[in-house]
């Protein structure tokens, strides 16, 4: 059975209390899934097992091996290939080998299970938030560090580098082969679209058809090998964000030939796609048609949408982002169409994991432009209806179509940003939320700016300054764009360029950009500053600030050069002593004396 003998191979296997005898042999290979695949002592989550065999919902379920560790309880499923194992571990279990043993009248057979020592202080790990920066890397157009996996045999789809929508053969290795470059840049944490299985027969590359939920696509590399990511990653001083899927799983998943119940899976009399409208959630006129389509359709063909109010998916999702965080070392997570999700149950998934590492963070993507509609969807926010989603971080969407419309247009007026950030009265917690110019699935900033330099580098004055944390998809700090933007997706979601030191403009935006996001790792002002922010013709200023230090931003949209208006700042310049500093010229700057800002240019200066 491949589950356990990964996490055997992952040497989970600690001292534990001598096992008692039992006459029932050791056959693994009788099941085809069991689910976590292992577990800790000392955990606050409650284990549920999915075990999965033929006729296996006929037989009981009891655990021998030592004391503290029982079954509490065995559910039956629909399909009598299923059973759901409640597992009771006691504050003073032992870690150890302990044997599931599975019986039905004489026949009986056993299962070994681990139940391993957690690492010192792993309740305790601090997730990613307003301090930190993340690099958003689709691993398969990321880097191939290994060549020997871009096709394999077992998997559906094999690679074809050319094809915009095809495999070009990124994996883990090459990530890894890049972890220095990342952390010397800046960046303090790394965001990975999903490395799961995706054995999909086309458009696999992406990863968000999951088909299996515990493993690695071995077109990326092993469990093992993403374990090892996360570790060196953390000795780079870089966080790992893992992207997960719950609203949908690949139409091929392994379950979808026999799934455990009917409702596993919204199923409808013939194929019905989600309307996409997710204001029908909390909109008091919505009709129960729109509403219903837009929670229970299938969000692609190829993506079967799951029922999180079946109660059995929803403690396996649990235990699932539970078992990853503490078995890979995980940071933190990033919520894929968080919106779609059934919103009650997510709300406890969330709760959940928050349980169990209550400084870890969650980010959740709800693609909207409505201040509001966003708004709603994160923890604590006072909504009408009393609803908390427990989710700390969303992904401010709504800025990053001002940056478009504000920067990127050709006569844009960057007030847009300004009205943006006037719209934070609608957030319960602006520091935590995910800032960026564009993702995976949206044009490339390179490409919304006309592939202006100058443009491109108040883009990123913005991004390292702006409340919140910043999100880079990897190559747009150099200004990357698309292979060919009639293509879409497949078109804009290109490798890395390895020879970016031999482009004058590409190494000009990268030492920039690494000049500033190296700065922000000392400036507590961007980290935990208030803002206050001013307006003007096509200009927009802030300052960032404590009570020990401040940061002020201009940044010039304008074709002409724009001088510095101090006096209009005087309600806050009055508070500070002393000259400034340039961040990225380390110039000396004083209000007394005229200070002029080229166009299409920002100033950063920082006061200590």
């Amino acid at each position: 059975m491949r589950r356990l003998m990964t996490c055997l191979a992952a040497g989970l296997l600690l001292a534990a209390c001598a096992p008692k005898a039992t006459d029932a042999p050791l056959q693994p290979e009788r099941l085809d899934t069991l689910e976590p695949p292992c577990w800790w002592v000392g955990m606050k989550t409650p284990l549920q097992l999915l075990v999965r065999g033929e006729g296996i919902g006929a037989f009981d379920v009891r655990i021998e091996g030592g004391k503290g560790v029982k079954v509490a309880a065995v559910h039956p499923a629909e399909s009598p290939n299923y059973l759901f194992v409640d597992v009771s571990i006691a504050n003073n279990a032992a870690a150890g080998s302990y044997k599931l043993v599975f019986s039905r009248g004489e026949e009986c057979f056993a299962v070994p299970y681990e139940l391993a020592a957690r690492k010192e202080g792993s309740a305790e790990r601090k997730g990613f938030g307003s301090g930190d920066a993340i690099y958003l890397i689709m691993p398969d157009r990321f880097a191939n560090g290994d060549p020997s996996n871009d096709t394999v045999p077992e998997m559906r789809e094999a690679a074809s580098p050319e094809a915009f929508f095809g495999r070009h053969g990124g994996d883990i290795r090459g990530i890894r082969d890049h972890l220095g470059y990342i952390a010397d840049l800046g960046f303090t944490a790394i965001w990975n679209t999903p490395l799961l299985e995706d054995d999909q027969p086309r458009q696999s590359y992406h990863g968000y058809a999951c088909t299996d939920y515990y493993r690695i696509d071995p077109r990326f590399g092993t469990n093992e090998d993403y374990r090892d990511l996360v570790e060196d990653a953390h000795a780079h001083g870089i966080k790992m964000i893992m992207d997960v899927v719950t609203n949908h799983c690949g139409s091929l998943h392994w379950w979808m030939a026999d799934l455990p119940f009917a409702d596993w899976i919204h199923q409808w009399p013939s194929y019905t796609q989600s309307n996409y409208i997710f204001s029908t959630l909390n909109d008091p006129y919505a009709s129960q048609i729109d509403r219903t389509r837009m929670e229970e359709g299938w969000f692609d063909r190829s993506m079967a949408d799951m029922n999180l109010d079946n109660p059995y998916l929803l403690r396996y999702f649990q235990d699932w982002a539970v078992w990853w965080t503490e078995w890979a070392g995980l940071d933190g997570f990033r919520v894929d169409t968080y919106p779609y999700n059934e919103k009650e149950p997510m709300s406890q998934w969330c709760a959940a994991v928050l349980a169990e590492y209550p400084n870890l963070n969650i980010v959740g993507e709800v693609w909207s432009n409505n201040v509001p509609q966003v708004a709603y969807w994160q923890a604590g926010n006072p909504n009408k209806d009393g609803f908390n989603s427990h989710l700390p971080s969303i992904m401010d969407f709504c800025l990053m179509s001002a940056i478009g419309s504000g920067i990127g247009a050709e006569r844009g007026d960057i007030a847009r940003i300004y009205d943006s950030v006037a719209n934070d009265l609608y957030f319960h917690d602006p520091m935590n939320m995910m800032i960026f110019p564009g993702n995976h699935d949206t044009d490339r900033i390179g490409d919304v700016i006309g592939e202006d330099p100058a443009k491109m580098k108040l883009v990123m004055a913005l991004m390292a300054t702006l409340r919140g944390y910043p999100q880079i998809f990897a190559g747009d700090e150099l200004m990357v764009v698309s292979r060919d933007r009639s293509q879409g997706h497949g078109g804009l979601r290109v490798e890395f360029p390895e020879d970016w030191e031999q482009n004058p403009t590409q190494k000009d935006l990268h030492d920039y950009f690494r000049t500033l996001l190296r700065w922000r790792q000392t400036s507590a002002a961007v980290r935990d500053g208030a803002t206050l922010h001013f307006s003007g013709r096509n200009t927009y200023a802030y300052f960032r600030y404590t009570e020990e230090e401040a940061v002020f931003v201009f940044l010039n949209n304008n074709e002409a050069p724009r001088e510095v208006p101090w006096a209009d700042y005087a309600e806050f310049t009055g508070r500070l002593q002393g000259a400034g500093r340039n961040v990225v010229t380390g110039e000396r700057v004083d209000f007394s004396t005229p200070q002029t800002v080229d166009g299409k240019a920002a100033l950063v200066v920082e006061f200590k």
